[in-house]
């Protein structure tokens, strides 16, 4: 198993005569096999890593009847495609936490699923203590296994510290753990799992009616089956006269919009990735380029540093990539369609987020307009199910009406990511 790293810019041409010019840097990053099949020089992924699941199941007073019955449902279908070598374990809250299946093989299916179908709805909500006892269950799998946790609320933390949630999500990454935050219903608080989910590395999930979460947990099942490294970091190195945007210089795009964070290490910049499918993520960099001379530049260096779990192997370095860009007296732009839909993508989450503080802040008409602008953009990028949802909400508010939580929480899904048609 190997890194795929093929950066990509918006421009690869710039005008010699201009003192700085923006460029955005789109880099997609995905496990591939070592080994080349046939002529047509397509890559297979090895054999599937075993897993080690944590469920966390919110069983609250609010979960009663058919919530309940839907997600206990899913989360045995789940446990049902697990293989012997992989490892599970379920933790359910209500105002307080407690281990249902203890970390185990998945061997004796039947009788986990039989824990699972005993829960029944009680009290009230503690997200927080639900995080702790699935960290806590995801350490005693083996090292050499890839780690998800996927939990599933229908209400606020009312038991519980919001602040703890997040403390424990940002632990998972440095415990090689990934966080995938499920919002049931209408009434979960879509901040602090959207937090939950991009601090541990994961996917928000909204699941609407009962009827999809099995839907919902499959479709995250399928991303966890198709791990094939792990712990993974872009590292890069700018050039002279090459700087990042001074405000959120880096994204992921894909599969999810994320705002990441950029550190140092030594003189390169670092953004944790976390693991790696064999669908790329995608990074965008905002990068400024100072006047360069004629001719083709170097404008950047970049290398993945991740696990292979496979082979044994711990902060494997692959081989660094260059980015290099054509300076020219005679401009001619020559944008890249599909670095230009990234960009699109990002614009999409970020013109939302802008709509929702306008929002918050009691500007009605300044939200529906934001709202607007970014369904335009969804449509730009063919992204119908999303400008759908946006226009609606952004005419709900031009006609005075109120936003329903359900329509909340769509809009901010739909900013997060391209829905399946």
């Amino acid at each position: 198993m190997k890194v795929g790293l093929q950066p990509v810019l918006n421009d690869i041409n710039i005008d010699a005569k201009q003192a700085n010019s923006q460029r955005q840097l789109a880099i997609s990053v995905s496990a591939i096999a070592g080994q080349l099949v046939g002529d047509n020089c397509q890559f297979q992924l090895s054999s599937k890593l075993p897993l080690n699941l944590c469920l966390i199941l919110d069983h609250s007073g609010s979960m009663e009847g058919e919530p309940l019955r839907t997600v206990k449902k899913a989360a045995q279908r789940l446990v049902e495609r697990l293989s012997p070598r992989d490892r599970v374990s379920v933790v359910a809250f209500d105002h307080r936490a407690k281990v249902i299946v203890g970390n185990q093989a998945a061997k004796d299916i039947a009788g986990i699923n039989k824990k699972i179908e005993a829960l029944r709805a009680d009290q009230g909500t503690a997200i927080d203590e639900g995080i702790k006892l699935g960290l806590k269950e995801l350490e005693k799998g083996p090292k050499e296994s890839i780690s998800y946790a996927f939990i599933l609320t229908d209400g606020e933390n009312e038991h519980g510290d919001n602040q703890l949630c997040i403390k424990y999500a940002k632990i998972a990454p440095d415990k090689k753990f990934t966080l995938n935050a499920l919002g049931f219903g209408e009434n979960w608080n879509q901040d602090i799992l959207e937090q939950i989910a991009d601090a541990g590395g994961g996917t928000l999930a909204y699941i609407e009616k009962p009827e999809q979460a099995v839907e919902v947990f499959d479709k995250l099942f399928k991303r966890m089956q198709s791990v094939g490294l792990t712990n993974a970091y872009l590292l890069f190195s700018l050039m002279p006269k090459v700087r990042l945007a001074e405000l959120k210089p880096v994204a992921q795009v894909a599969p999810d919009t994320i705002e990441l964070p950029v550190q140092m290490e030594g003189d390169r910049y670092v953004v944790r990735l976390g693991d790696l499918m064999n669908d790329a993520r995608v990074v965008l960099a905002n990068l400024y380029v100072g006047k360069l001379p004629e001719g083709k530049q170097a404008i950047a260096e970049l290398q993945v540093r991740y696990d292979n779990l496979a082979a044994d192997e711990e902060a494997v370095l692959c081989d660094p990539v260059t980015v290099e860009v054509n300076v020219v007296q005679n401009y001619q732009p020559q944008s890249n369609p599909e670095v230009q839909q990234h960009i699109l993508a990002l614009a999409k989450y970020r013109q939302t987020q802008l709509a929702e503080s306008k929002l918050k802040q009691g500007d009605r008409s300044g939200a529906a307009t934001m709202l607007q602008t970014a369904a335009k953009t969804a449509l730009q990028m063919g992204d119908k199910s999303a400008a759908t949802v946006l226009q609606f909400s952004a005419t709900r508010l031009q006609e005075g009406e109120e936003l329903s939580e359900a329509d909340r929480k769509k809009t901010r899904i739909v900013s997060k990511t391209i829905l399946q048609e």
